[in-house]
C-alpha cells in the first residue's frame, strides 16, 4: 500500500504536529514527508527531527510583510517534498489565496472555536465572555476565506463556571489532540464525513 505524504506546517511547539506524527503508524494510510515552520527556532521542528521526520523553516522576518515572496519561499521546501496532504497546525501565517489554491481540496487546518463561531484569535477569551456553555475545536479544509471551508470534525468541551482562558484553551488542546489524528486518518483514507467527538 502506497501511503499518502502528509506535510505539516507549525510556528510553534508543534503539539498537534506531534500528535498527528504519532499517529500515523501501522495501517494508517498516510506518512508525514515534512515538517515546516515559519520560524527556525520552533520547538516543533526538533520534536519532528527526533522522530525521523525531514524538517524546514523559512523565516518570515526577512520579508517584512510581503507575504508573496515568503511564500515563493515557503513553496520550495513543500513542493519538493511532494505532499497529498498539508496540514496546518498552530501555523500563525494568514496564507495568500494564490497559495491555498495551489492546495485546495487537500489542505487542512485546526482551529480552537466550533466554527463558523470566533473565526481569527483570542477564541477562548471570546467564548467566555459572550457566556457560551461549551467551546470545542475545528478541523476543516482551508480555502482562501480567513477560517472558514467544509468543516470535517469537531470537538465540544463544556465551559466550566470561573474558566480563565488559559485554562479552556488547556482543556480544548487535548480534545485537538484526538480530533485532528481522527480527522486526518478518515480524511486520508479518502472519507470526508465529518468527525465529531465526544
Amino acid at each position: 500500500m502506497s501511503h499518502k505524504r502528509v506535510a505539516i506546517l507549525i510556528s510553534g511547539g508543534g503539539s498537534n504536529m506531534v500528535s498527528l506524527v504519532d499517529s500515523m503508524t501501522g495501517d494508517h494510510p498516510a506518512r508525514a514527508c515534512l515538517v515546516l515552520s515559519n520560524d527556525p527556532n520552533a520547538g516543533g521542528l526538533k520534536k519532528a527531527a527526533e522522530r525521523g521526520i525531514p524538517t524546514a523553516a523559512v523565516d518570515h522576518r526577512p520579508f517584512k510583510g510581503d507575504r508573496a515572496a515568503f511564500e515563493a519561499e515557503l513553496l520550495k521546501p513543500l513542493e519538493a517534498a511532494q505532499p497529498d496532504i498539508v496540514c496546518l497546525a498552530g501555523f500563525m501565517r494568514v496564507l495568500t489565496g494564490d497559495f491555498v489554491s495551489r492546495f485546495q481540496g487537500r489542505m487542512l487546518n485546526i482551529h480552537p472555536s466550533l466554527l463558523p463561531k470566533y473565526r481569527g484569535l483570542n477564541t477562548h477569551a471570546r467564548a467566555i465572555d459572550a457566556g457560551d456553555a461549551e467551546h470545542g475545536c475545528s478541523v476543516h479544509e482551508v480555502t482562501a476565506a480567513l477560517d472558514d471551508g467544509p468543516i470535517l470534525g469537531q470537538a465540544r468541551a463544556n465551559i466550566e463556571p470561573g474558566d480563565t482562558s488559559e485554562a479552556l484553551a488547556a482543556r480544548v488542546l487535548v480534545w485537538e489532540h484526538r480530533l485532528y489524528p481522527a480527522v486526518l486518518r478518515r480524511y486520508a483514507s479518502g472519507d470526508r464525513t465529518p468527525v465529531l467527538l465526544p
